[in-house]
């Protein structure tokens, strides 16, 4: 398959690339260090790189960002920090992405645990990872030409615990090549509409 990797150079990017490029056409973008310049978070860099990648099989997201502060300190930028970002940012590379992909394609874009298991500090991440897990099941039903979409959504991954595991008390990281797995199954199965937690 002819694949874009969304985030190529992130903690669980790095995973998914050496999953991803023995066995499939891998196409890496991201602001830096990419076979393309990528900003999630501007629309026409999004609608540029589907230009320049042309029509492929499958886009997987592991990229986006939001604001860790405590509810009395957050203020409306900071929540829309995120919302361009980590949301809009995936969001539109379904919404750009289906004019591009070709038919039986899919998307996968990642969201994460706070959607489910909030913690201090990370209101606007839960309410963005939520809101991530209605856009999937509700834009599956309605992509076009066989076109699946779902969303991986881990736990505290290994490679994070060292800059952010004290934010997550009590929470047993998850091995990367679990995360890694549900990527590849995403990818590879017929499910679409999908979740997949990864949260031990």
């Amino acid at each position: 398959m002819k694949i874009i990797l969304v985030g190529a150079t992130g903690t669980i990017g790095r995973d998914l690339q050496q999953a991803l490029a023995t066995k499939h056409d891998l196409i890496t973008a991201s602001r830096h260090n990419a076979d393309t310049k990528l900003d999630i978070t501007q629309p026409d860099s999004i609608w540029e790189m589907f230009e320049t990648v042309g029509k492929f099989d499958a886009l997987v997201s592991a990229t986006g960002h939001g604001v860790f502060a405590s509810l009395p300190d957050l203020r409306t930028d900071d929540f829309y920090e995120g919302i361009k970002s980590k949301l809009m940012g995936q969001i539109n590379l379904v919404l750009i992405g289906q004019h591009y992909i070709n038919p039986g394609g899919s998307f996968t874009l990642t969201s994460g645990i706070l959607a489910d298991e909030p913690i201090r500090g990370g209101t606007s991440l839960s309410m963005i990872n939520s809101a991530l897990h209605g856009f999937t099941m509700a834009a599956a039903t309605e992509l076009e030409n066989g076109a699946r979409l779902n969303t991986v959504s881990p736990g505290l991954v290994e490679g994070s615990v060292a800059t952010i595991g004290a934010s997550f008390p009590g929470h047993n990281p998850v091995p990367m090549h679990r995360v890694v797995n549900a990527y590849i199954k995403s990818l590879e199965s017929a499910l679409t509409g999908q979740v997949l937690k990864v949260y031990s």
